[in-house]
């Protein structure tokens, strides 16, 4: 085991107690004594801006990272972890923002991996399968144990993630951003789960850039801005107003941009009886030009799956019409050569390469523009990246940091400046925000608002009603693979979204207003 005693057992000490801890990736430090104290019983929460040395920190105190100076104490006794393994078996688990699962397994397969039950060569497989339907419930989803990871949404991927770690015995649960990807239905349940833990006297660090969640279930709450506490506070003494201020260091007054009055009655896309076998089942809709339509529902409703459909991604039947006349796109390409710019709501695994620089992101889907005699244009391509880095705040301590180096949000600025260089009429974006901080936010939002107003039209899908609220000209709700209805104007409010979104009387769904 890594821990090494230096001090006998104090029965009045935190659970985890850190001290001046710092951690270097060679000359870049990204977090500077940093200061930590968790009580048994404790829901923890570690805000920041993206960037701030929030998931490093967690990653330092799971095993993940060796620290490169400075301590930690559990129970008062000064511990070293080896390794991820080293810290389970002392009780400290992580759930990774990062989705860390066997896309080939099932359910139940990722869930007990490498903690399989019964003997070698005889798996107890019907035991494990009930276990994992269990803790599945457990979170308020209902996903089939047998069910292949790989054909799940990244929201249900998620929760399997979550029950996993929550089956490994614990002392300190560390939550890295758990519902960037849920409803607020699903974010419901998984936080009376979070209360149920700490009833039970188990600890919890919890990292959300979803502040009123972060209001709703913390006990205590700790700031990080670039990698130093801000300072440590009873979470009843803030608001999230508040929260922003000291994340950003300045006032956050108005999230979401104004938006004109004016929509051109002008029809961009209509897509009518349009089916994705196995997701979604004859939706209808039309997109004006100028408008910002926004597509919510509960996860499995196929709002990402009928996106992926309309762009080609997924093989799908019925008609779409573009500009007034019927296409088709066989795949993405043909999609994107027509005007529309899909980003997808997995930035790191399917709409980013994580391995390579920010030149080659930005320039891959318009490879053509930076061509020339069979050669790329370097210069050009240096040149285009200095325009994005300027006109989307992309923030890197270095042009030549890969894109899995970058923070969730400068990884989504990136993303939206590489399908920008196809100068789309049409721009889909899926969860926009998800993991993104709130200063971040605001830009994006200004964004999008600043597509809608150059003529451009857009559709935003996103698990976060009070963004869709507050950025959309309608909403259209998707429950069971169709779209259940629309709302807009005085009728955007997270109840009437809800009751479309479950079938609900309105009545049940009056507590939605207090998500």
């Amino acid at each position: 085991m890594g821990r090494t005693a230096t001090r006998v057992k104090d029965q009045d000490a935190p659970l985890l107690e850190v001290a001046g801890l710092s951690k270097s990736f060679g000359p870049v430090e990204v977090l500077h004594e940093v200061a930590l104290r968790v009580e048994a019983g404790e829901v923890h929460a570690i805000i920041g801006e993206n960037g701030a040395g929030k998931s490093t920190l967690m990653k330092v105190l799971a095993g993940n990272h060796m620290p490169t100076r400075g301590e930690i104490l559990i129970d008062g006794m000064a511990t070293r972890f080896t390794g991820p393994s080293d810290a389970e078996g002392q009780g400290v688990v992580l759930v990774h923002q990062e989705i860390l699962l066997a896309p080939d397994l099932t359910v139940a397969e990722n869930i007990f991996l490498g903690r399989e039950l019964g003997p070698a060569l005889f798996i107890d497989r019907k035991t494990m399968k009930e276990q994992a339907r269990q803790a599945i419930k457990e979170l308020g989803a209902d996903i089939h144990p047998r069910a292949i990871v790989g054909t799940l949404s990244i929201a249900q991927r998620q929760l399997v993630q979550i029950a996993r770690v929550l089956l490994v015995p614990h002392r300190l649960v560390i939550f890295d951003e758990p519902t960037a990807s849920l409803t607020p239905v699903e974010t419901a349940a998984l936080l009376e789960v979070i209360k149920a833990i700490r009833e039970r006297g188990v600890a919890v660090l919890y990292i959300s850039h979803r502040l009123p969640e972060v209001k709703e279930i913390a006990d205590r709450v700790t700031v990080l801005r670039d990698g130093r506490v801000v300072g440590s506070y009873m979470a009843e003494d803030l608001q999230a107003a508040d929260m922003a201020r000291l994340m950003v260091g300045r006032d956050v007054a108005k999230l979401y941009p104004d938006r004109a009055d004016f929509i051109a009655d002008e029809v961009v896309l209509q897509v009518k009886d349009f089916s994705v076998p196995g997701y979604v089942q004859n939706a209808s809709f039309l997109l004006k030009k100028g408008e910002i339509l926004g597509f919510a529902g509960l996860i499995g409703a196929g709002r990402t799956e009928l996106m992926e459909g309309v762009v080609g991604l997924r093989p799908s039947h019925g008609s779409v019409a573009f500009n007034g006349h019927p296409v088709s796109f066989p795949d993405v390409k043909a999609s994107m050569r027509a005007g529309i710019a899909y980003l997808s709501e997995d930035r790191k695994g399917k709409g980013l390469l994580l391995t390579k620089d920010m030149s080659i992101n930005l320039t891959l889907a318009s490879l053509r523009q930076f061509t020339r005699f069979f050669q790329i244009d370097r210069h050009r391509e240096s040149k285009a990246l200095d325009d994005a880095v300027k006109e989307f705040d992309i923030r890197a301590g270095s042009r030549d940091l890969l894109a899995g180096q970058l923070s969730g949000g400068n990884q989504q600025k990136l993303l939206i400046a590489k399908m920008m260089m196809l100068d789309p009429k049409i721009v889909i974006i899926d969860e926009p925000t998800r993991g993104i901080d709130i200063g971040t936010k605001e830009q994006i939002y200004k964004f999008i608002a600043r597509l809608a107003a150059e003529g451009r039209s857009v559709i935003v899908v996103s698990s976060e009603m009070p963004e869709l609220i507050g950025l959309c000209d309608r909403i259209l709700v998707m429950r069971g693979g169709q779209i259940a209805g629309e709302v807009s104007g005085e009728d955007m409010t997270e109840n009437k979204i809800v009751v479309l979104a479950t079938g609900v009387t309105s009545g049940e769904a009056a507590l939605a207003e207090t998500i």
